[in-house]
């Protein structure tokens, strides 16, 4: 009986042996699923406006931990470039503090209140499908510190005008529309 139990450990090392030896050095084993990391979008268009073409791949790749000590200054003399004028937008925050929280490229979510990328009181607290996030960017970025009381300061520049989906979307999982 040990004898067998032994031939077929003996067996089972050699097999285990042979099939990692298979294997070319750096190769990935046919088990096992790669994924790489493309794009984060947890803002959309903040990427693609605010980068230089050489640094989009390098800011979808990039740690959301890492991101402020890499881009924030090239976030801000972009957005003063945009908008020379800019001294605060409707939420009070000047270039610095506010290229520093669009540089995060992550999508915040409320636990404990409205989900919602804005609402005219909460900020970055989710977003809902629904959310004019272009607008709220444009708005954020060329309204200035009285975009919300109906005096922004660049007004054609606050709205890309697409006000809805263009479809509806589902009332159950995966609430997003059908693709055309």
């Amino acid at each position: 009986m040990k004898t067998n139990k032994l031939k077929i450990f003996s067996l089972l090392l050699i097999a285990g042996s042979l099939a990692m030896g298979s294997c070319k050095k750096g190769e990935p084993h046919p088990a096992i699923v790669y994924y790489q990391q493309e794009d984060q979008v947890g803002r959309p268009a903040i990427n693609t406006v605010f980068n230089a073409a050489a640094d989009k791949q390098i800011f979808n790749t990039t740690a959301p931990s890492a991101m402020s000590a890499l881009f924030q200054s090239k976030f801000q003399s972009k957005l003063l470039a945009l908008n020379p004028g800019y001294t605060t937008n409707a939420l009070g925050l000047d270039a610095p503090t506010f290229t520093g929280v669009l540089v995060t490229d992550v999508l915040n979510v409320s636990t404990t209140g409205t989900t919602t990328f804005f609402d005219g009181t909460n900020v970055l607290t989710g977003r809902q499908l629904g959310d004019d996030v272009i607008d709220v960017e444009l708005t954020l970025i060329f309204g200035g510190p009285n975009a919300l009381t109906g005096s922004p300061t660049n007004p054609g520049l606050i709205s890309d005008h697409v006000n809805a989906n263009d479809k509806p979307f589902l009332a159950s999982f995966p609430y997003e529309a059908a693709p055309w």
